[in-house]
């Protein structure tokens, strides 16, 4: 019978049961958590050879330099701007809300294992660089693997007729099977689902008080912010530049929504929004091989605002007013920060130290809202795969295919 019902509404029904039993049952959610950890390691174990294989073959089906650099930049200029416009939505409304003001210090939680970072846009460029490929494949290091594979496919266009032909039959094949091995862990994905979160339920069903006080007003301006830069900012974005059905595109998308909402990994969601990406909206696998594992990585849309907003909330606890000169450097600074974020569960956490440090803010602000992060988390980072998505419709469409939507 459950085979019978589409896979989004058996991961919807597994988030909703998930809640039920972590909340009333905490003593047996250790009986299911490693269902959890089993799932997300089979959506790590296939990123970086579906990244690989499929960037190869897209690159190498994309033909000259020129249309590899249109391609690049499109998708890189939509990219930035998206999450410039996301900052700003975000910077509007903790402007406007003011959600730290009068909020409680004393609820600051220790950032005992929250190691700090710095970067820079000369460091994201180098990072980018691998000095060993196979060091930076096996410790998941997935911009350096993109600009390897990058290289690797367009100068397969530069070798003879029969070795290319047969370098391109060979890297299709390899992403073919690992396609293959996708779809047969997505089976999984409401077990793994159900797992994580009512893990995640459990863990955090103490702290409602604290949710419900001051934090409430920073959760409500993030998650506001999100709200209209999904739900009206890249929706106008696919009907305006793309000339696509947004509502259908959503549809499309719920898959690998859901599955972003519940592992708050863009990485875990990546082989998930390719496959609903390419064969349900539509879109041509050299599209899809390069802007979603691209924007997996440096497309950050929801990470972006919520560093922005967060930053000034917990500017506004200390008591600290931020002049517009100042509040510029966080817009700017957060937008270098979520190019160079993971896609893993508190890499936007992680990432900023650079932005509080920026402002000359102290890190220890960054326990104000430990508490509720993981809920932001997972929403931010659904908005994240959900406008790699969207650029992936929009390019698609500048370079003339029909889609399905």
């Amino acid at each position: 019978m459950l085979s019978k019902i589409k896979l989004h509404w058996q991961i919807l029904i597994a988030l909703i049961l998930a809640v039920i039993f972590g909340y009333y049952t905490p003593n047996l959610v250790p009986y299911v958590s490693w269902l959890g950890v089993v799932f997300l390691r089979g959506l790590n174990m296939v990123v970086v050879p579906l990244i690989l294989s499929s960037i190869i073959s897209g690159v190498a089906s994309i033909g000259s330099g020129s249309n590899l650099g249109r391609l690049g930049m499109k998708t890189l200029s939509y990219y930035v701007v998206t999450s410039l416009i996301a900052i700003l939505t975000g910077l509007f409304f903790v402007n406007l809300l003011q959600p730290g003001v009068g909020a409680n210090l004393g609820n600051a939680e220790t950032i005992q294992s929250l190691p700090t970072a710095s970067t820079s846009v000369s460091d994201i460029l180098i990072r980018t660089i691998p000095d060993n490929v196979f060091d930076a494949m096996a410790k998941g290091q997935i911009l350096p693997v993109i600009f390897f594979a990058i290289l690797f496919g367009a100068f397969i266009t530069h070798i003879p007729g029969k070795k290319q032909e047969f370098l391109v039959s060979l890297f299709d094949s390899i992403f073919e099977v690992m396609m293959k091995i996708t779809m047969f862990i997505i089976r999984f994905t409401p077990l793994g689902v159900f797992a994580i979160v009512s893990k995640e339920v459990a863990k955090n069903s103490g702290s409602l008080g604290n949710i419900a006080g001051s934090l409430g007003i920073y959760m409500l301006t993030v998650l506001i912010g999100l709200i209209i830069h999904a739900g009206i900012i890249l929706p106008l974005s696919v009907k305006i530049l793309g000339k696509a059905n947004p509502y259908k595109h959503f549809r499309n998308m719920a898959t690998p929504l859901l599955t972003a909402f519940s592992t708050s990994s863009s990485n875990a969601a990546l082989p998930l929004s390719m496959e609903a990406v390419e064969h349900k909206s539509g879109v041509s696998n050299k599209i899809t091989s390069f802007t979603l594992p691209l924007g997996a990585t440096i497309n950050m849309n929801g990470t972006a605002l919520y560093e922005c907003v967060a930053v000034i909330f917990i500017a506004q606890a200390y008591g600290i007013n931020l002049t517009a000169g100042q509040q510029a450097i966080v817009v700017v600074t957060a937008l270098l920060a979520a190019i160079g974020s993971a896609g893993i569960p508190m890499a936007g956490l992680v990432m900023m130290s650079i932005v509080l440090t920026a402002v000359n803010l102290p890190l220890e602000g960054v326990g104000l809202i430990l508490a509720v992060d993981r809920i932001l988390d997972m929403s931010r980072t659904t908005v994240n795969v959900w406008g790699d998505t969207c650029a992936a419709v929009i390019v698609a469409k500048s370079e003339g295919e029909t889609l399905n939507v």
